[in-house]
Parts: C-alpha cells; sequence; structure tokens
C-alpha cells in the first residue's frame, strides 16, 4: 500500500517479465505455433514474434516461455535481437547447445558468436514461399 491510503502501487501488480494480454493458453499456443512454422535453417528473434503476436507478450516473456516448451518445438530457431543464442546466460541449460542445434542446420556464426540476421532472419509474411 502506496502512502497509507489504501492504494496498491502500479508496478505491484504488473508481472516480472511484461503481462500476457488475452487469455494464456491462446498465447502459448500462438508462440508455439508461431515458432514451429520457422524454416530449417532460419531463425526469428524473441522481439519479432512478439511484434507478430501484437505485442500481447513482451520479447522476454517469449524467451521464458520457449525456455519451457515441449520438445517438438524448435526453441533453437528463436535469438535475441543480435542474432546471439541468449540461452548461453541460463545456469540450468547446457552452454552451446542452441549454437550446434542450429549449426546442424547448415547456420554459420561469426567470431563474435552471433549469426547474421540479414541472412538467417525469417519474417512469415515477407517468406510465405519458402
Amino acid at each position: 500500500m502506496a502512502g497509507g491510503g489504501g492504494t496498491v502501487s502500479r508496478m505491484a501488480t504488473r508481472r516480472v517479465h511484461g503481462d500476457i494480454e488475452g487469455e494464456r493458453a491462446s498465447a502459448q499456443q500462438d508462440v508455439f505455433e508461431l515458432v514451429r512454422s520457422i524454416p530449417h535453417g532460419r531463425v526469428m528473434n524473441y522481439g519479432q514474434i512478439s511484434e507478430m503476436m501484437a505485442g500481447r507478450l513482451s520479447p522476454r516473456a517469449v524467451g521464458w516461455m520457449l525456455h519451457r516448451c515441449p520438445e517438438e518445438i524448435p526453441w533453437q530457431r528463436v535469438v535475441n535481437a543480435s542474432g546471439g543464442c541468449s540461452t548461453d546466460r541460463l545456469p540450468d541449460f547446457p552452454r552451446g547447445l542452441q549454437r550446434s542445434l542450429l549449426e546442424a542446420e547448415g547456420v554459420e556464426f561469426r567470431a563474435n558468436g552471433t549469426l547474421d540476421l540479414e541472412v538467417y532472419r525469417w519474417w512469415p509474411d515477407r517468406n510465405s514461399h519458402e
């Protein structure tokens, strides 16, 4: 309670990783469906997925959702805005796993550990012919 006046701070009611607008199950299903559609050897980033969902999830919320996704979801095809593998920073995740899975799909990484988003980024509405 702020100032003893019985009001609750707006910040106290917000989720740490951004609010999910709409029904949670449908947001999760939408993310998983979109990630399933990313072609072999191509990637999207967390912000793109957030944008494709009209901002219903923050990019960070998309990442956390994929952190615990079912095995059949090709989570490795979602990278950070720099083209890097954010999973390397997770303590419960094998370092280098995401990169090796992408390399097995033909994705090449630069010396700085990022991939070229100009080459590998996929936009569903722009690449529907692929």
